[in-house]
């Protein structure tokens, strides 16, 4: 059935408005070249959208091109304003932005563990409170809040974890009732392969895994350009990992057993003072037996991802992924080779630290979009 003409003036216009927020400002004969329309459905498309103040002119193609032709069209940046947060067990990140993803102000603060719950949330909503305003900002359309643990698929909130601190959940409640925003919350691996993926180590690739190594260990399951979440919202929690070498299988309450004990932080840090090293600067030593050792280790839970969904590549990421780098990527990905007849490509994290920051952010610059998209 073909489309009516308001649902193909809808297409037509998010199809621009995509290519707008993707390639930059655009004349209307290179949008005609970009979408294939006629001249005059793009020049009713540009006036629509200046109508609605999601499109204005930011300038000319160049000195030698005059007239309506050589006008340059972009998003109008000021139409809404997001924030992105990045929650850990013992600090918050926050970055303000315009609707293009533009930073406008970004800070950081420590939360201490000895924090109570309410003196806790207090400063992580001060702290967006006030990033926001140093960016000259009086109203945030959209916040995006990256932290570990959870996500109920069915209501999209943060699930009571064992171990996770309890101001994450209050958090997003007191920002949902004090914010006159849309406040979504995601899984802080599930956002860094969502920023791999679109402008890091995983770009270009439909189907990988992102090994999150740190503190604690996850995994992010990317199939078909999709973040895959499971039934319960629990795909990737690869730290229950039954593997060998542990001291036991792991339980229902507890992940001491599976893989993190293998390769979180602290196990890490530990195989790095057997080798003599110190362990802050153990990832980057290039000592070949540490980083060998490394490599075995993180090989067996990559093999078990790779023997279940053959992702053909593995990021790693974390805080282990980033000191570690291409090197340990290439150890990892030799171990691997000798433990899985399939071809599993390994990767090390191209965004670093920023990767949660910068996946929240992703989520809610498409949010915003597609409630401001006609």
């Amino acid at each position: 059935m073909a489309a009516s003409p308001s649902t193909a003036r809808a297409i037509n216009d998010r199809l621009a408005l995509r290519l707008l927020q993707d390639e930059g400002p655009l004349t209307a004969a290179q949008l005609k070249t970009l979408t294939g329309l006629s001249r005059p459905t793009v020049a009713d498309l540009v006036e629509r959208l200046s109508g609605s103040g999601l499109v204005h002119v930011v300038g000319e193609a160049g000195a030698e091109r005059r007239g309506p032709n050589a006008k340059l069209y972009g998003l109008v940046a000021e139409r809404a304003h997001l924030a992105a947060l990045d929650v850990r067990t013992r600090s918050v990140s926050v970055t303000v932005t315009d609707l293009l993803g533009t930073p406008l102000a970004e800070a950081a603060a420590p939360v201490g563990e000895d924090a109570g719950t309410g003196p806790a949330v207090e400063k992580a909503v001060a702290l967006l409170e006030r990033t926001a305003r140093e960016a000259g900002v009086e109203r945030l359309h959209t916040v995006a809040v990256g932290a570990p643990g959870l996500i109920d698929p069915a209501t999209g909130e943060l699930r009571d974890s064992t171990g996770l601190p309890a101001w994450h959940r209050r958090l997003v409640a007191v920002l949902q009732e004090r914010l006159p925003a849309h406040v979504l919350v995601e899984n802080e691996t599930n956002l860094a392969a969502v920023a791999e993926l679109r402008e890091g180590a995983a770009r270009g690739r439909e189907d990988f895994v992102l090994l999150w190594l740190g503190q604690g260990v996850g995994a992010a399951v990317v199939l078909g350009g999709r973040v895959r979440r499971g039934a319960s919202g629990g795909a990737g929690e690869i730290g229950f990992l039954p593997v060998p070498g542990t001291s036991g299988l792991p339980s229902s309450t507890g992940c001491d057993g599976g893989f993190h004990e293998l390769v979180s932080t602290v196990a890490l840090a530990a195989l790095a003072a057997e080798h003599g090293l110190d362990p802050a600067g153990a990832l980057a030593s290039g000592h070949t037996a540490f980083l060998d050792a490394c490599a075995r280790r993180l090989a067996v839970g990559a093999a078990a991802v790779a023997s279940v969904l053959d992702p053909g590549c593995v990021v790693l990421a974390g805080e282990t992924g980033h000191q570690g780098g291409p090197d340990l990527a290439a150890r990892v990905e030799a171990e691997l080779a000798a433990l899985s007849p399939l071809r599993t490509e390994v990767r090390a994290t191209t965004l670093g630290d920023t990767a949660v920051l910068r996946g929240a952010l992703l989520r809610a610059r498409d949010t915003a979009q597609d409630a401001l998209f006609p």
